[in-house]
């Protein structure tokens, strides 16, 4: 695809980025009480749901946020496919969560996060009959697949393994599709971590090369197989790879020591996928910088997030900080 498709789109998400909280603004939300929270959100684009006892409907009110920014993105988005990139994400969160809702027969409703292109309903009926004129082909495929393996066995954890394969194959998939190198890249880099994360709890559960294979994308740079053939060796070996691979000056500070920080590997993998978006905001043209705001608007609802649940089960300002995504002053 051509980058100047992006030509009228980019200066659009210049003005966005202005809107965009600070990250001195971050650091005032954690060491703040409800109170001062709200005033200090009031001139932001989230006074709006600054209301009485806010608190209590902000993490819906931040999903209104999510979902009316996709909107206004989709209008002007030359394609649209580069913002289901990054939302696909909770279309596949979704899937899950919806999926075991319907075997347990419960309602998981309040756990749907909104990706500005499946409504609540779409789902639910796809994945009650299978079929969906609406879905894309792939996504309709993954809740079969799905039903497939629920109609011959009652293991839950099955459901997250097949959605998080099919969501990997398809992030890549659609990556090649619309051919921009960075964009790719980006791709195969968040698949990589992932793998690497997923591989470490296999190792570490002692798992056979089969479950690993099942677990492991083989979407990304590093062969599946790679991973696989480290199942029943010491978790050290494995380690030593992964310092002397690509990733090993990332992920060393997590994987070092004699036990491993996953919350600081999920961390890293978060940030560093920031670093690399984050260079589109030199580019004027191609859809980095869509992306790049996409990220940064998606850091931002979580560290929000963040801050209000972690306040209202009493964490500390320390506490919440050391959770925190990192974000960019744009």
């Amino acid at each position: 695809m051509s980058s100047e498709l992006y030509h009228t789109i980019n200066p659009f998400i210049r003005l966005k980025e202005n809107e965009l909280l600070k990250p001195e603004l971050f650091e005032q939300l954690a060491a703040a009480d409800f109170k001062q929270i709200e005033t200090l959100l009031a001139p932001t684009v989230y006074g709006k749901y600054m209301k009485e006892n806010f608190q209590l409907t902000f993490e819906q009110s931040l999903n209104q946020e999510l979902l009316s920014t996709y909107e206004e993105l989709l209008e002007m988005a030359p394609e649209p496919d580069v913002i289901w990139i990054y939302t696909m994400r909770y279309t596949f969160h979704n899937l899950k969560v919806l999926t075991k809702a319907e075997i347990a027969g419960e309602n998981y409703d309040y756990l749907f996060l909104p990706d500005g292109f499946y409504s609540l309903e779409d789902l639910k009926s796809a994945i009650q009959t299978g079929k969906s004129e609406i879905l894309p082909e792939k996504v309709v495929k993954s809740i079969q697949e799905v039903r497939e393996h629920i109609e011959e066995s009652n293991i839950l954890q099955g459901i997250d393994v097949i959605y998080d394969r099919r969501f990997l194959k398809e992030q890549r998939r659609l990556g090649e599709k619309l051919g921009y190198p960075e964009l790719l890249e980006e791709i195969i880099t968040f698949i990589d971590l992932t793998n690497i994360i997923t591989a470490l709890r296999c190792l570490l559960q002692k798992r056979t090369q089969g479950f690993m294979a099942a677990v492991l994308s083989s979407s990304g740079s590093i062969p599946k197989e790679t991973f696989m053939s480290f199942a029943g060796q010491d978790l050290e070996q494995f380690k030593q790879f992964l310092l002397t691979s690509d990733y090993g000056s990332l992920i060393r500070p997590a994987i070092e020591g004699e036990e491993i920080d996953f919350a600081r590997l999920d961390l890293i993998k978060d940030d560093h996928l920031t670093d690399i978006v984050e260079g589109a905001q030199t580019k004027a043209f191609g859809p980095l910088p869509l992306l790049a705001f996409l990220n940064a608007k998606d850091i931002e609802t979580k560290n929000l997030r963040l801050i209000i649940v972690g306040k209202r089960s009493g964490f500390t300002p320390e506490q919440i900080k050391e959770r925190m995504r990192r974000t960019y002053d744009v």
